[in-house]
């Protein structure tokens, strides 16, 4: 739910910072109090395109955020959230949207401080808030989530996702077939390239590590003859030569061994030519053995050489290094595979079938299930339209078939509403009255409250053109829309601003600051004794008397 707002220096508001609770809100004010300020505010927080003439004037910059209280069953945004790369709020249970407008006409939108287009903002926007109102877009005017709506309510969410991936996979195996049908002498030309190359890689058989394992034995053949005069040398010259290493070390250990039993600090270093003396030991016998395994091979060295000269022409025909040769032999294995099936016309035929199929046996079911519960929801919808000042007013959902099928399924779901008796039902798209389509869409809200996904629901004036009883009934579905969703409510009419469980009033006052008179808008949350002043203030006007006072009071005590 909607926690906070925050404002700065936006139109005639010049700092503000508003907490909301759950439940129903009303907000009242005179007309011109910039109640739409708040509204306009939030849209654009939520992506509605910027104006600079939103800006204080007098100001460079104006700066809206909003703070998000997500609830468990949030999932599908955090989800969201996780996919497009942005960090998590009070871990993952708060989002923070900020929009700042410059007076250049520049505008930037972040998303738990990182930096968002629009685009993202409302997509973020559309699972967050639904406005409802003369002036604002509303969800239910989309096509798509008029569908959506009616799965929601019906419990067919899992079954339409389902749909639409075996949409896509018709769709996909379609387009494979004609692919492979329009592609002609261009497939057949890459399948012989790619057959000549791979019978030319199985002939070469490159193994994987191959090339290195090739270069080092090649690198020791080549030079046999060096390495073995070179370990001779040094074998002479550890041990065999007259005075070699091996007979100095001996002599001066023996030496230093001696003279240690006369200075018993010498023996540390005796100690030491001992065991240089094993290591030499054992450099010479390593060496000695090493020699009585290699010889010289003129004919291993030119079989080495021939597979190096193999292997370097064939990368360099491939355009590979040779090490990637191997992998060069995997890649033509399938690449061919695939074309070989690709140009399976008949396979490919069978595949569309098949995907075809499947999608149309699932589409049915959901077109039958959804032409139960449409049915069921308009019957529903249309009673409460009865209590809203639309008597004789219905609602009809209809499913109009698609010539071909689509993700959504087999057909197109449209809302539509005869506002008065006898009236043709028309798309809800085109309503005339913004007051009907708000209090049509209050109707549709309440009914669907426990299917409904987007947590705050907010009216903009409700109750245009209405009063009396039907403004009672009006307060009593948006207090029971309430109890499961967060309401924000801005409204005219004291019946409903006495349902609220919080109310707030919005006003405007002249500020003089350096002989300088400024309008500035301010909220503020009224306690129970205002509740009865502002609403007082409602029923009388600008005469307020204690019959008005008396009268909300008793509009207060009846919620």
């Amino acid at each position: 739910m909607l926690q906070t707002l925050t404002l700065r220096d936006f139109v005639i508001v010049d700092q503000l910072e508003l907490d909301f609770a759950a439940g129903f809100t009303v907000l009242t004010g005179e007309t011109g109090a910039g109640k739409s300020i708040l509204l306009d505010a939030l849209s654009l927080v939520l992506g509605e395109r910027a104006d600079s003439s939103q800006i204080r004037e007098g100001c460079k910059r104006a700066e809206i955020s909003a703070f998000f209280r997500l609830a468990a069953q949030q999932q599908a945004l955090n989800s969201w959230l996780e996919e497009q790369g942005f960090p998590t709020e009070d871990n993952g249970e708060g989002l923070l949207l900020k929009r700042t407008i410059e007076t250049n006409g520049r505008s930037r939108a972040f998303i738990n401080g990182s930096v968002a287009t629009l685009s993202q903002l409302r997509e973020a926007g559309d699972l967050l808030v639904d406005i409802h109102g003369q002036h604002a877009h509303q969800l239910l005017l989309k096509g798509g989530a008029q569908r959506d709506l009616l799965d929601h309510h019906a419990g067919l969410t899992t079954l339409a996702k389902t749909v639409a991936e075996k949409f896509r996979q018709w769709n996909e195996s379609r387009r494979r077939l004609v692919q492979a049908e329009n592609a002609g002498q261009d497939i057949q030309r890459e399948r012989e390239r790619l057959e000549w190359q791979l019978e030319e890689l199985q002939a070469l058989s490159p193994q994987t590590d191959e090339w290195l394992t090739i270069q080092s034995d090649h690198a020791r053949l080549a030079n046999a003859a060096k390495i073995i005069s070179g370990c001779q040398a040094v074998i002479d010259g550890l041990s065999e030569v007259e005075n070699s290493v091996a007979t100095v070390l001996s002599k001066s250990s023996s030496e230093i061994h001696a003279l240690s039993a006369h200075d018993s600090s010498l023996m540390e270093v005796s100690v030491t030519l001992e065991t240089a003396q094993i290591q030499v030991d054992e450099a010479v016998h390593s060496l000695t053995r090493y020699l009585q395994k290699i010889e010289l091979d003129p004919e291993r060295l030119g079989e080495t050489e021939a597979r190096m000269q193999a292997l370097h022409s064939a990368a360099r025909k491939f355009k590979v290094p040779a090490e990637q040769l191997p992998q060069l032999l995997l890649d033509t294995e399938d690449g061919l595979a695939t074309l070989t099936a690709a140009q399976n016309i008949d396979l490919l035929k069978k595949q569309v079938v098949t995907a075809e199929a499947d999608f149309m046996k699932l589409a049915q079911q959901l077109t039958q299930d959804r032409s139960k519960m449409a049915k069921q929801l308009g019957q529903e919808v249309t009673a409460a339209m009865q209590g809203l000042s639309m008597a004789g007013g219905q609602l009809q959902i209809s499913l109009l078939p698609l010539a071909e099928g689509s993700a959504g399924g087999l057909e197109q779901i449209e809302f539509l509403v005869a506002a008065h008796p006898g009236a043709t039902p028309r798309p809800l798209a085109k309503v005339a009255s913004g007051g009907e389509l708000a209090r049509i869409s209050l109707a549709i809200s309440v009914i669907t409250s426990q299917a409904a996904f987007t947590p705050t629901l907010i009216f903009d004036e409700v109750d245009a053109g209405i009063g009396g009883a039907v403004a009672e009934t009006v307060g009593h579905l948006l207090r029971q829309l309430g109890e499961s969703h967060q309401i924000l409510c801005v409204t005219h009419l004291p019946q409903v601003a006495a349902q609220g469980n919080q109310h707030l009033k919005v006003s405007k006052a002249i500020s003089k600051t350096r002989n300088q008179e400024k309008t500035l808008s301010h909220v503020t949350l009224l306690s129970r004794a205002e509740r009865v002043e502002e609403i007082a203030r409602m029923l009388g006007g600008t005469t307020i008397t204690e019959t008005t006072r008396r009268h909300a009071r008793e509009l207060l005590e009846q919620h």
